[in-house]
């Protein structure tokens, strides 16, 4: 536990040019609620994103927001390729401003796991695979399993995707995000290049890490060109794929340092999800590869948070003492209980309503 009077979970955290209230972080999650399938926020996205501000949270990266109408994760994302779309993203920025939190919004493009159905109840053949008809695009002609073959991606079509990535994020900043994170996690188009499992090309976005993480570099630089000196850029890694001949902690933890040198300010770590390998799940499974990633990068002031089933807070609170991390994003938990940060708050002692990220409106219920 933190010796301080204010547990190390409810100080603040300054990174880039931005400082939050606190070290919890909200992570990008999809809703799968854009009914008209058009990447257009609706009332459901303001609520869910506004009550997490109210709730405490310090910094909010709103869920998958594709670059492209196919690279969505389903039909039901939300999308940053039209200014159209960015009148309703301001609505999510305010409203989180408004409850006292960092606004972040995550831009990426699911390669050959886009164009899925998730589980809803109107929703039929629900993960089943590709949607008829959706064109999926990835580095290698290797599906998924279970999903339609995609389509290897020719250099031309690589530099446009770049330029998607840039587009999204002027997108961003012009609705008022403070924090760009760029989707390089899960088995989608960035962690897709990078690892070999899935990434079997012969030319220069293929074979050694070096030419596997070119991708990625190029996204990077490209947003970082395209945006405000004082914008946070953040990007989102799955550090192992958690099987053999994919990638790893230690190339992650190397690739890092080439991040943080292209321009990053913020790493997010968590791991997985580019193939059905198992994943030894469990309390804070995730953690020592955000450690590894930090050391990594120790001296060069950019934090590392990390993710993965924190469910309690003297667990968060000893990650960010032990140095594991300098945030920890907590994702199902914050489903069930958005305002978890006052919760915690409570559960390590503080009672005081200067101490924990109370709105005003609450102070009441501080009273004992």
């Amino acid at each position: 536990m933190s010796t301080s009077s204010t547990p190390r979970i409810l100080e603040p955290m300054t990174f880039g040019g931005m400082t939050a209230r606190n070290r919890l972080w909200l992570p990008p999650m999809c809703m799968y609620s854009v009914d008209a399938q058009d990447g257009a926020v609706t009332d459901w996205h303001v609520t869910h994103y506004a009550s997490r501000a109210v709730g405490g949270f310090g910094t909010i990266i709103v869920e998958a927001t594709a670059v492209t109408p196919e690279g969505r994760l389903s039909p039901y994302d939300l999308g940053l390729w039209s200014d159209e779309q960015v009148a309703g993203q301001r609505r999510i920025v305010e409203a989180i401003h408004a409850g006292g939190a960092v606004a972040g919004i995550q831009i990426g493009h699911g390669g050959r796991k886009s164009g899925t159905a998730p589980w809803r109840p109107n929703v039929a053949g629900a993960r089943t695979g590709t949607l008829e008809g959706w064109e999926l695009l990835a580095p290698s002609a290797i599906p998924y399993p279970g999903h339609a073959t995609p389509t290897e991606l020719d250099e031309a079509r690589i530099g446009r995707l770049v330029e998607a990535f840039a587009a999204a994020a002027r997108r961003a900043v012009e609705a008022g995000y403070d924090v760009i994170e760029i989707h390089g996690a899960h088995g989608y188009l960035i962690h897709e290049f990078r690892s070999p499992l899935s990434n079997q090309r012969t030319d220069s976005y293929g074979g050694s890490a070096e030419n596997r993480q070119r991708f990625a570099l190029q996204v990077v630089r490209a947003v970082r060109e395209s945006i405000a000196p004082d914008t946070v850029l953040d990007i989102r890694l799955s550090a192992s794929d958690w099987e053999d001949g994919g990638v790893t902690g230690e190339e992650t933890a190397v690739f890092s340092r080439e991040l943080v040198e292209a321009g990053i300010d913020v790493l997010h770590i968590s791991s997985g999800g580019n193939t059905p390998a198992p994943v030894p799940v469990g309390p804070g499974y995730q953690l020592p590869l955000a450690q590894r990633v930090r050391r990594a990068v120790a001296g060069t002031g950019v934090p590392v948070v990390g993710v993965g089933l924190i469910e309690e807070a003297a667990q968060a609170e000893q990650a960010l003492v032990s140095g594991q991390v300098d945030a920890v994003a907590v994702g199902r938990a914050a489903l069930r209980d958005p305002y978890l940060p006052l919760r915690w708050a409570a559960d390590l002692g503080v009672r005081s309503w200067d101490q924990a990220p109370w709105p005003i409106q609450y102070w009441r219920g501080t009273w004992r």
